[in-house]
């Protein structure tokens, strides 16, 4: 038996580096093989440790998978039932938004933040392409969104992949941590990496002038070493982000500035969308919670509330 990290996922294959670090095998999951509990498209993600038995071909067979100390998980679909992984054992997650061609919508930057307080991983907050932000509306609209996810206590960075700008901060962020790098399709991941570490040169695409938005140049997951230590680990864009499993009743939980509010709530099962006494509502009412984040708490409420009719209770 062999122990190892997996580095990358092609769909049907797994390449893991072994323990030694010197060596890559392609693996493949047992057919019976399955994670105990948890229903997803992935049953082994980027950043597992795991188990293999080496076959004579030098190809393997992943036979058990180490206790995960936190991933990141999303809805596979918007009609899904099942949820896809998107990577194990991480220390920080760094969501790559733009404000401009495209614009991330704020939904999509809360429902990450929210998912990534829900599984205990410390989320980081990267503006790119800076550098198309020079009208006095755009720049407003950047320290606006800069002071919201400040305010609450995310850290904010801003960077631009294309100028330079914040890239030393981001590298320091980076350093020495195993690190996911998520976003919309179209924010510049991609070109980010390839600034982050020298030689590599992913493939990149332009973005789409009919939609606004970027192709899908990273197919796959996959792990990067950087140059200072730590390591990124580079995920397909994806273009809506589904939670799953949360409790209708926790969901404030992964809002911490609604949290926080909460516990002044008249009643102890509150859902801050109607009930007398509600301390949210009045915050909301006097401008202390931010509408936006506000929709985008109910939107996950919304997501409970149909998962609720989908299993018929």
């Amino acid at each position: 038996m062999e122990h190892g990290i997996v580095i990358r996922n092609t769909g049907s294959w797994y390449v893991v580096r072994l323990d030694d670090g010197n060596r890559e095998v392609n693996c493949k999951v047992k057919g019976s093989f399955r994670m105990r509990g948890l229903r997803t498209t992935n049953p082994v993600a980027v950043g597992d440790g795991v188990t293999l038995r080496l076959n004579p071909d030098g190809n393997a067979f992943i036979t058990g998978i180490d206790e995960r100390r936190n991933y990141i998980i999303r809805r596979a679909s918007n009609l899904s039932k099942e949820s896809h992984i998107i990577a194990a054992n991480v220390d920080c997650a760094f969501l790559i938004v733009t404000l401009l061609h495209p614009e991330t919508s704020t939904t999509f930057i809360d429902r990450f933040l929210a998912t990534a307080e829900a599984y205990s991983v410390p989320a980081v907050v990267v503006i790119n392409k800076s550098d198309l932000l020079t009208g006095d509306e755009d720049v407003a609209y950047r320290e606006a969104v800069e002071y919201l996810y400040r305010s609450i206590g995310y850290e904010v960075i801003v960077v631009s992949a294309t100028t330079g700008a914040g890239m030393d901060r981001l590298r320091e962020a980076l350093a020495g941590k195993v690190s996911l790098m998520s976003g919309n399709s179209g924010v510049g991941k991609t070109t980010l990496i390839n600034g982050l570490i020298p030689g590599l040169n992913l493939r990149t695409a332009e973005i789409s002038d009919v939609h606004d938005s970027g192709m899908h140049t990273t197919t796959f997951s996959e792990m990067f070493d950087l140059p200072g230590g730590g390591s990124i680990i580079d995920t397909p864009g994806v273009r809506g982000f589904g939670t799953i499993d949360f409790d209708r009743y926790e969901v404030a939980h992964y809002f911490p500035e609604i949290f926080k509010l909460s516990t002044g709530c008249r009643f102890g099962n509150c859902t801050h969308t109607h009930e007398p006494g509600c301390a949210v509502l009045a915050a909301l009412a006097e401008n202390r919670v931010a509408q936006s984040r506000y929709n985008s708490y109910l939107s996950v409420l919304n997501d409970e509330e149909q998962e609720k009719y989908r299993k018929g209770y």
